[in-house]
């Protein structure tokens, strides 16, 4: 599938608008959508929403990406602020490279990690596989990119945890990445997962199964509103298919539920 010679084109899917002004809107961008065209994802995109919902979006900060301040992995969920005029989108890219956002993610893994920890490993792509990024190869390399992770254990489970994840800086992949170097790949996690707890039997594999998708939700994003100087903040729940997951990983029966 290759991209339209005209750009994005405005498409009528569902969003979800947590919040939304002259300025800039907040949505919940639900897994499976990619933020913005790429080759073999031309269509059916979080722009290609936000064009149909804001006519005057066009062209903001770029043809390909309008309005993008930051992303999200297309198999991730979660929070995301869009600008809707050329003054929030300098504010908030200032405010991200800053790094005065509050960026919080929910996290799945496999494996029980420390009650707390922070991971300061700089991240490059890996050597063999240019699709991936890797924190230990990274050191040394002329593309390595500072990285800082922090987690919580907010839930254990049998030989699984769920954690609250904070990134002080946004590299791509970067708490895949991180957790899986670690030893705590994210459930369900087709890059940087284990395929092989994956695919055990027991409870993981079936809240694998009951997710469908990488266990990663950008579940709170907080920053200074661009034009009015106040401070906001924004939460999305995990959804029905995460709640399901984390019941089955507590050992509760599977249940028919689909959702999202």
């Amino acid at each position: 599938a290759e991209l339209d010679a005209d750009g994005p084109q405005p498409e009528d899917l569902t969003l979800d608008v947590l919040y939304q002004d002259e300025a800039l809107v907040v949505v919940n961008k639900p897994p499976g959508m990619a933020v913005h065209p790429a080759p073999g994802t031309p269509s059916g995109t979080l722009v290609n929403a936000l064009l149909h919902a804001i006519p005057d979006l066009k062209g903001i900060g770029g043809v390909l990406r309008p309005g993008i301040v930051h992303r999200l992995d297309k198999d991730t969920s979660g929070v995301m602020v869009v600008a809707k005029t050329e003054r929030a989108l300098y504010g908030l890219q200032a405010e991200f490279k800053a790094r005065r956002v509050e960026k919080r993610y929910r996290a799945l893994v496999h494996g029980v990690p420390p009650a707390r920890g922070s991971i300061h490993r700089p991240i490059a792509r890996h050597p063999k596989d240019r699709k991936r990024y890797s924190s230990r190869w990274a050191e040394g390399r002329p593309d390595a990119r500072p990285a800082v992770t922090h987690f919580q254990v907010t839930e254990c489970f049998e030989d699984a945890a769920e954690l609250v994840v904070t990134l002080e800086t946004g590299r791509t992949h970067q708490i895949r990445v991180h957790l899986s170097d670690e030893g705590y790949p994210l459930l369900a996690d087709p890059v940087y997962g284990s395929r092989r707890r994956d695919r055990a039997t027991g409870r993981c594999r079936r809240a694998a199964e009951a997710l469908g998708r990488q266990a990663l939700h950008a579940w709170r994003l907080g920053f200074v509103h661009p034009i009015s100087g106040r401070r906001m903040t924004f939460e999305a729940p995990v959804g029905t298919r995460w709640e399901e997951a984390r019941a089955l990983l507590r050992g509760a029966a599977p249940s028919g539920g689909g959702g999202s």
